[in-house]
């Protein structure tokens, strides 16, 4: 039963939200202004320290040359024995992508766009930082904020802020992070337990033959022909050796060889991607990958290189804390805004942080009845819903203040 208290906490936030909510619009605006790439997150960076420290919340010695950490630290009264900490992370790293909209503050810089809402997870996360740095009397321990660079590009931000010590020195109880979704309805929120995300791999491929004049095939070893099969006999490996219950993909998605109607060349590059929601299965699926390209080439006298860069491992949400930010989605937002998510085939390096600490993540609706098509993620014309902001920042700050209460 939701008693009293975590009633009128979930008020005076939904109040707090509302109100900074012209503040969040201008620091996702001015964010979305001056993308930067992963690791080039330098403005970034001195933006949200400059923000931070404007709330008297000092960031924490850097770990990585971009991103940044902080500790905003709770009520003086608990004792250190009760009190705990409960991380919050955001990603500040944008895409390489020209912007196609016409918003007064579409992106200023060329090739370069906040295109999967990374604007939006670092303005949310900072006005989560000033509700709650207003409420630090009803904080009952710490929070960590994790501003994180280089999400979009593996391998990734997560993995190295952990090695360089981020969740042993600060060792948080929990971990929390929401991304933007233009496919909920803005205003709400969709969660799944267990596997959410997908482990994502890269597949390069390079088959080596025989060039040759194209009216004497036979005097050449064609790796176009080999390649055609190649392709054909991958995917046998998602219908015959994945089981019918796991999800899985397997994509080529680039195929790259010859210059010319006459000529058969002597090399040609491939590349795709692979996508489980089980590391026992992509354990298995590389295995038969690298040897289904092998035989294949073998059988066409040509060789063939092939490399698989291990991506992000599989979301997999703590139960037991899914169904405590389901809660406190339903006590902040109403039973009818928080929805249960599907398995999705996206991939997200928050997974790396779930592997060290218990957590969630979870989708935030950025979408509207009639958006306009091209409104997707990673694309050029992706557009949030800015009220979405409204209800990250907030589900954010009431999540954090429920947790540490609890």
């Amino acid at each position: 039963m939701r008693s009293d208290s975590f009633i009128s906490l979930a008020a005076i936030v939904r109040s707090a939200a509302e109100r900074l909510y012209p503040e969040i619009v201008a620091l996702r605006r001015h964010l979305h202004r001056y993308p930067e790439l992963s690791y080039q997150e330098f403005g970034t960076t001195a933006f949200i320290k400059e923000y931070l420290g404007g709330l008297g919340i000092q960031p924490e010695p850097p770990l990585l040359e971009t991103g940044v950490v902080a500790l905003l630290h709770g009520k003086a009264s608990i004792s250190s024995e009760m009190r705990r900490t409960v991380a919050l992370r955001a990603d500040i790293d944008a895409l390489p992508l020209q912007e196609e909209n016409s918003n007064s503050f579409c992106s200023t810089a060329a090739g370069c766009m906040h295109a999967c809402g990374h604007d939006m997870h670092t303005a949310m996360l900072l006005g989560a930082a000033k509700v709650l740095s207003e409420l630090k009397e009803e904080l009952n321990g710490e929070v960590l904020l994790i501003f994180q660079p280089a999400e979009e590009k593996a391998p990734g931000g997560a993995r190295p802020m952990i090695d360089a010590g981020l969740l042993e020195r600060y060792k948080p109880s929990a971990i929390f992070a929401q991304h933007c979704f233009p496919s909920v309805e803005s205003g709400s929120i969709a969660m799944c337990k267990g596997g959410f995300m997908a482990a994502a791999d890269e597949l390069y491929v390079t088959v080596h033959g025989q060039g040759g004049h194209a009216s004497a095939p036979h005097k050449t070893r064609d790796p176009i022909l080999a390649s055609a099969h190649i392709i054909t006999a991958l995917q046998h490996l998602v219908s015959r050796v994945a089981p019918p219950h796991e999800s899985a993909v397997l994509s080529i998605a680039s195929i790259n060889g010859g210059h010319a109607t006459n000529v058969i060349p002597g090399k040609v590059t491939m590349m795709g991607t692979m996508r489980t929601m089980n590391e026992e299965l992509r354990a298995l699926l590389h295995e038969r990958f690298k040897k289904t390209v092998t035989q294949v080439a073998a059988a066409f006298d040509v060789e063939a290189d092939i490399e698989i860069r291990t991506g992000y491992p599989v979301l997999w949400n703590d139960p037991a804390m899914t169904d405590i930010a389901w809660e406190a989605g339903k006590e902040y937002l109403g039973d009818e805004r928080v929805n249960k998510s599907e398995q999705l085939m996206t991939a997200e390096d928050f997974a790396c942080y779930l592997q060290e600490c218990p957590g969630s993540f979870w989708q935030l609706g950025t979408g509207l009845t009639g958006s306009k098509p091209g409104n997707l993620l990673h694309s050029p014309t992706f557009d949030p819903d800015e009220r979405a902001l409204e209800t990250g920042t907030g589900m954010l700050s009431y999540l954090a203040l429920r947790f540490l209460a609890s």
